[in-house]
């Protein structure tokens, strides 16, 4: 009697995540692991009012210096109810927005190297805040959210209990996620010219 060996079928790209280059990108940072240190920056300018502009270009890592092949820029302001011109959204809806596309990037690159193919992925991420305390009418209230909630919605060729099991890890994994329920040491400094 003989036993053969079976093989895992190769891992493929899927979902617009190319899972071979993926993985040897874990392969590589696991046996190199400085090459897991970045730096990300954004720099703003005020344009008028409560308008303004916020750049994302070059960051460092991967052990050095990586450029963009454009950089992105984001437009913030405040609606007219909150004496801006809604020029962009408020910074608190970019927060918002950061959680639930870190949510959902960690959901396609999870969903991808478990070879589930996804459907959709949908996220409607809400924050409650008083601004009592952002318009200094009550030190008592404080000037961020009070609250977040995430609802997700997630469909693709895997069982419900599995689909629900990658959502969970995306936001173990989260950074966004982190940064808000853990919290992050903050520096200020200031310069006036």
């Amino acid at each position: 009697m003989t036993t053969a060996t079976l093989e895992k079928p190769a891992k493929v790209a899927m979902n617009g995540v190319d899972v071979p280059a993926f993985l040897a990108t874990l392969d590589a940072v696991d046996g190199q692991r400085e090459l897991a240190r970045f730096t990300f920056r954004a720099e703003g300018n005020w344009i008028a009012g409560t308008h303004s502009q916020a750049r994302m270009g070059n960051f460092h890592g991967a052990g050095g210096e990586q450029p963009r092949d454009c950089g992105h820029m984001i437009d913030g302001d405040h609606p007219a109810v909150l004496c801006g011109k809604d020029q962009g959204a408020t910074p608190v809806e970019m927060l918002l927005a950061a959680l639930s596309a870190c949510i959902t990037a960690g959901i396609g690159n999870i969903a991808s190297i478990r070879q589930v193919r996804l459907e959709s992925v949908e996220t409607r991420v809400e924050g409650d805040i008083d601004l009592l305390g952002i318009l200094g009418l009550d030190n008592t209230v404080r000037n961020g959210f009070e609250g977040i909630s995430i609802q997700v919605r997630i469909k693709g060729d895997a069982g419900a209990e599995d689909l629900e099991k990658i959502v969970h890890q995306s936001v173990a994994r989260s950074a966004v996620f982190d940064v808000l329920t853990n919290g992050v040491p903050v520096t200020v400094t200031a310069q006036a010219d």
